[in-house]
């Protein structure tokens, strides 16, 4: 007999009113009447019972372990009390969810302990969507209701000071691991409350681990700590989602430990292992819209804390300009992200960030500013086949008239239909153009020398 004519046959009462929001449902999400399951029910009825009894006693244990055991022995009591027939499977599946629900997050929980996902996105209560491997695909789990699923958002943005309501119906915020979190909802949402997570290793990836994968070549990988090693000033340029934050990390892992490291966000998700690094996050206004302190500021204020290094998570705004300041006034060994299709595309939006915040300045000492800071600008690519790649390794070499010139250092040519027969692959790997770099001698000021033969035997380019 399948289960839910067991849970039919079993309770001849009905279920008493509960709120809707109160319980995980892992079902079909093309099912529009989840809350008629009497499986559903079963877990509400428990789920409240626990809770009830529970009350504060889950506040006077500290560890998670012990925490979990206590859920569990009381919701274990509460099916026993039950008389509705469950396979141990069943039974198992019951304790699971509502441990995840009290504990956890709820449905996502699972997910969120599964390392191939690396997105979570959540469309309105019916609606949940994974990314595996770089693909997209829709998952079997739902929530009871719009409310649910406001309940779980509200436990996320509560844990980092953060609040969502109508009044403010979009956040950023993050979890206790780093994951980057995004909600979105009604009435800016017309399907409901959407969640978008984006997670973080449990183990953050180094230099070797996106050479394992593929992302970019043992001696691209030995090229770029060289100049992380040796101070220079890095741009990291992509579209969202293609692992501008993840290189940025494994590229921070070249910094010496003697350093001081600043990092600044809005959310923080950065996961350094030097012992010497102060993170430091923005804030959004509070209710009565005042106490917001921008990115900007906080840029303004690391200066005065005699960073070695400053590492800012996104350049978007106005803060852009007082990043350029920094660079140009001796904090050297800078990184930060920016959003762009291209090297070329990066330095445009610089300029248009700088424009933004205010400064009357012509076109071209803007440009000069730019040219000065940076050094080196990493391209990433996300391909259609769902794989992260870097396309371009650029040297930013100075202004030429009213131009910022720019030379391939490494780059990925399109494959041949040769390639396609011998690898499958979408973007061939990271080749030498053959140009030497000019910053050279700013590695060698800073103790970093490369091999004569470092760029032997490679391929030639030219500069645009």
């Amino acid at each position: 007999m399948a289960l839910a004519e067991r849970l039919n046959t079993a309770s001849s009462l009905e279920a008493p009113e509960v709120e809707a929001h109160a319980l995980a449902v892992r079902i079909d999400p093309a099912r529009s009447e989840a809350h008629t399951d009497p499986y559903i029910e079963l877990k509400l009825r428990i789920h409240n019972a626990s809770i009830a009894k529970l009350g504060s006693e889950l506040d006077k244990l500290e560890e998670q372990r012990d925490q979990e055991q206590l859920v569990r022995a009381v919701v274990e009591e509460h099916l026993r009390e039950e008389e509705t027939p469950l396979s141990r499977e069943e039974r198992d599946r019951v304790i699971a969810d509502i441990v995840d629900e009290v504990l956890g997050y709820g449905p996502l929980e699972g997910y969120l302990r599964d390392d191939e996902v690396t997105e979570i996105m959540v469309n309105g209560p019916h609606h949940v969507f994974v990314e595996r491997r770089g693909k997209l695909e829709q998952v079997p789990a739902a929530f009871a209701s719009d409310a649910h699923v406001m309940r779980i958002v509200d436990k996320i943005v509560s844990q980092v000071g953060r609040r969502i309501d109508e009044s403010s119906p979009m956040v950023d915020a993050r979890l206790p691991d780093g994951s980057r979190v995004n909600v979105v909802i009604p009435p800016l949402s017309l399907c409901g409350p959407a969640l978008t997570i984006r997670k973080f290793a449990r183990r953050p990836f180094t230099m070797d681990d996106l050479v394992a994968r593929g992302m970019l070549t043992p001696k691209a990988s030995e090229f770029l700590s060289a100049c992380v090693a040796g101070k220079l000033n890095v741009l990291i340029s992509g579209g969202t989602g293609v692992g501008k934050t993840t290189l940025l990390n494994a590229m921070s892992g070249f910094i010496p430990d003697r350093e001081r490291i600043i990092t600044i966000e809005d959310a923080a998700e950065l996961q350094l292992q030097q012992a010497h690094v102060l993170s430091l996050e923005s804030r959004p206004p509070n209710v009565e819209g005042k106490g917001e302190i921008r990115i900007r500021e906080l840029v303004r204020n690391a200066l005065r804390m005699r960073p070695d290094r400053l590492i800012v998570g996104e350049v978007r705004g106005a803060e852009t300009v007082d990043m350029l300041q920094a660079m140009n006034t001796g904090h050297d060994g800078s990184l930060t992200t920016i959003h762009a299709n291209a090297p070329r595309d990066a330095l445009s939006r610089l300029e248009t960030l700088v424009l933004t915040g205010g400064v009357d300045l012509p076109l071209r000492a803007i440009r000069e500013q730019i040219a000065s800071a940076f050094d080196l600008i990493v391209q990433v690519v996300r391909c259609v086949d769902g794989s992260r790649r870097i396309s371009h390794v650029t040297e930013v070499v100075g202004m030429e008239s009213e131009v910022v010139t720019l030379q391939d250092v490494f780059a990925a040519r399109s494959p041949s239909e040769q390639d396609y027969d011998d690898g499958g692959r979408l973007l061939g790997p990271l080749e030498y153009t053959g140009i030497k770099p000019r910053f050279f001698p700013k590695l060698a000021t800073n103790g970093i020398v490369l091999p004569r033969d470092f760029f032997a035997n490679e391929l030639v380019g030219s500069i645009r």
